[in-house]
């Protein structure tokens, strides 16, 4: 009972812990909603960053632990924000090297209205089940669809959620993704027993989803008109303006090769941004100043089509750093609440609702989402409630991979529903669609907590010590070795 023992020596109350959240919410309330200015969320988050550190400093932590907790954070941010830095760079390299320009052309020759969701959902499903990264998937794969819609006339926002909950799915079921890596190593659970744990919870919620985009996709199919003039004339000027041959499709086999060679993403990211460089040089006839302007500050597209000029003007690395500075902001306070131990100090109240396993997983998903709104990190919300309430998880005799089962069915999914954190900054810049636009669509967000609390509720899979799914579990990883 390490964790408990550390709660008790904190030196900040509940009283100034809940102070922090009360004070973020109100904030962060006012400003979305009253203020109606979410451009400027950085400086609020900064005064929120402000007040947690004079709570800090008025219960005796010192400026310098004060100052650690904040660089922790910006350390936790480091390796994140150059990846989305390098993003900008990949989507304005390969839309000048032809390759969004053809998915979006052959997508718009292929797809129908009424299957476009529910072919988004899948193909980033199975993206990010190759990549591990629901990251790299929306941004190439994502982007792509979000362009394809656009020009079979479904609303970006519905598009986006088609999007996110096809990418989360794989985020959180591949082995080569760092969230389903970091939720079983922090409670010592077999990787791949994890994986398989998962099924159980989000086999059903990725049917769900994709059976929701079905559905949604019939009933709007009937609504959706589309101009045969209007797709003709994006069609045409997307071919009389880009060579869209096979080779613009190298980049993205080189994102799905290097991914399952287990490479690191800012290193997939820097070959694919530089491969669709050369590709754009050598075939779209780029000079190589317009390639560096277009890495550096966007893609500006000039075919004289205005809705093909404003779907293709985008990316860019200056382009990501209003996200690149939110996060480094939102991870400061998330560091600073972390080192100062008020996360932890909110979730030691939280022990007499966890009598039973139903109310351990329920109290666990809240508190996952809880941490991801005032943490602005998953990784946060999956670390801070996976370690705290592991020891009661293995006082009812539950095997570690109910925990990160847990972990990931509320950290992960619920991520890019934060406005303020990583992964709603970052889907809403590389797609385009505000956060609170696809909020009611991201499907996959609202399955997977839903599907593992009614597990607990029923007490199904709920795996024990003494279970039978030991047995085979253990064969089945003896099998790989």
């Amino acid at each position: 009972m390490q964790e408990n023992e550390n709660i008790i020596k904190s030196k900040i109350t509940s009283i100034g812990a809940f102070s922090v959240m009360f004070f973020l919410v109100v904030a962060i309330t006012t400003q979305v909603f009253i203020f109606e200015n979410s451009g400027a969320i950085h400086i609020t988050l900064i005064l929120v960053l402000a007040y947690a550190a004079c709570v800090a400093l008025f219960f005796g932590y010192s400026w310098k632990e004060v100052q650690n907790g904040i660089l922790h954070g910006c350390q936790v941010a480091m390796l994140p924000m150059l990846i989305l830095m390098m993003v900008g760079v990949l989507i304005s390299s390969w839309i000048a090297a032809g390759t969004i320009p053809a998915f979006i052309y052959y997508g718009m020759l292929l797809l129908s209205p009424k299957y476009f969701l529910f072919s988004a959902c899948l193909i980033c499903c199975l993206g990010s089940l190759s990549t591990g990264s629901s990251w790299t998937t929306s941004a190439t794969f994502g982007v792509a669809f979000m362009g394809i819609g656009f020009g079979l006339g479904v609303s970006p926002a519905i598009t986006a959620g088609a999007v996110i909950s096809g990418s989360i799915f794989g985020d959180k079921m591949s082995p080569l993704s760092d969230s389903t890596n970091l939720a079983a190593g922090i409670v010592g659970a077999d990787l791949f027993r994890h994986i398989r744990s998962m099924v159980y919870s989000t086999g059903p919620a990725i049917l769900l989803t994709l059976a929701t985009f079905f559905i949604l996709g019939l009933s709007l199919s009937t609504d959706v008109v589309v101009d045969k003039s209007d797709v003709d004339t994006l069609l045409v000027g997307l071919s009389d303006n880009y060579s869209l041959s096979v080779i613009t499709f190298i980049p993205p086999i080189l994102v799905i090769i290097m991914a399952i060679k287990r490479y690191e993403g800012l290193l997939v990211m820097v070959v694919a941004s530089f491969a669709g460089a050369v590709i754009a040089l050598f075939l779209q006839q780029i000079s190589i100043n317009e390639m560096f302007n277009a890495m550096n500050y966007g893609y500006k597209s000039q075919t004289g089509i205005l809705a093909i000029d404003s779907l293709l003007s985008r990316g860019g690395l200056q382009n990501m750093m209003w996200t690149v500075s939110l996060g480094f902001i939102a991870l400061s306070l998330g560091g600073l609440m972390e080192k100062t131990q008020m996360l932890e100090v909110l979730l030691s109240r939280i022990k007499s609702l966890v009598k039973s396993i139903f109310g351990l997983v329920t109290t666990h998903v809240i508190f996952s989402i809880m941490v991801n709104f005032f943490g602005a990190s998953q990784f946060l919300a999956i670390i801070i409630p996976g370690r705290m309430l592991l020891p009661i998880y293995k006082e009812k005799r539950l095997l570690p991979e109910v925990c990160s089962r847990v972990c990931e069915d509320s950290a992960t999914v619920t991520s890019p529903l934060v406005p303020w954190g990583l992964g709603g900054a970052y889907f809403s810049t590389v797609l385009g669609v505000s956060t609170f636009e696809y909020f009611p669509y991201t499907f996959l967000a609202f399955f997977a907590p839903l599907m593992t609390i009614l597990l607990a509720y029923h007490n199904k899979y709920m795996f024990t010590e003494d279970d039978h799914y030991v047995a085979v579990t253990n064969a089945a990883v003896k099998s790989r070795i």
